[in-house]
């Protein structure tokens, strides 16, 4: 259950959230939602691809793991990676909006990360914001931002027919057979025949350098596959 509720000086003055990293803090997920201007500091950890979201719309995530509640970054040290996904490391906080549609920094008070007697604060002793505060409102900022560049960039790909469907066969040290299905990559013949005429628009808008992150980022996978193989012999 979730119980939001727009943070406040007053209400929330004791509040403090816990930034340990960990499966019973809800870490334990296999993919985290992204966007075009994350896709650099994204791509040196994490496979970049797309998926079908509930209403069929197709948005870009990065994997952290191969299956359903799999995170191959958690280890007994914490996140095992200089960089976390933003929609992962802005929990316990969310974006709701004013009656005249104004992002505001919410909260959700039944969150594992929340507490009164752990963590770190949001509100100095004698009022304003803490340090930990500034930087999730800076995130909750950019995933704001980031997220409302999906629209157009994915439409971008969509009109020059650049995602297509993959499927990865795994096999893993120990014999088993793992097969991920589901999602979408870069299509990168048809990107090779575009034009000169097509590219400089896709560039011009921002999109060319996300879409050769997404690529690149592909070579991620051989990383991810040898961190199940590791959890799988019980090194990670």
């Amino acid at each position: 259950m979730s119980k939001h509720a727009l943070l406040n000086n007053r209400d929330h003055k004791d509040l403090r959230v816990i930034t340990t990293r960990s499966a019973e803090y809800g870490d334990n997920v296999m993919l985290a939602l992204t966007f075009p201007s994350e896709f650099r500091n994204l791509q040196a950890h994490y496979p970049i691809v797309f998926r079908k979201n509930a209403q069929g719309q197709f948005e870009p995530v990065a994997l952290v793991g191969l299956k359903d509640g799999q995170n191959l970054f958690l280890t007994q040290r914490g996140w095992d990676a200089t960089y976390i996904p933003l929609t992962i490391e802005r929990q316990p906080f969310l974006i709701g909006f004013s009656a005249d549609r104004q992002p505001l920094m919410h909260i959700d008070l039944d969150h594992p990360r929340v507490s009164r007697d752990a963590g770190e604060p949001l509100f100095r002793e004698f009022g304003g914001n803490t340090e930990f505060l500034e930087r999730m409102s800076s995130v909750l900022l950019a995933i704001h931002e980031g997220l409302a560049s999906n629209e157009p960039f994915i439409g971008a790909l969509l009109q020059h027919n650049l995602l297509e469907s993959f499927a990865l066969e795994i096999q893993l040290n120990d014999g088993s057979q793992n097969r991920l299905a589901g999602f979408y990559t870069i299509h990168e013949e048809r990107l090779r025949d575009l034009n000169g005429a097509v590219l400089e628009r896709l560039n011009r808008a921002g999109h060319l350098s996300a879409i050769h992150m997404a690529i690149a980022s592909l070579s991620q996978f051989r990383a991810l596959i040898e961190r199940m193989n590791k959890r799988n012999a019980g090194d990670l």
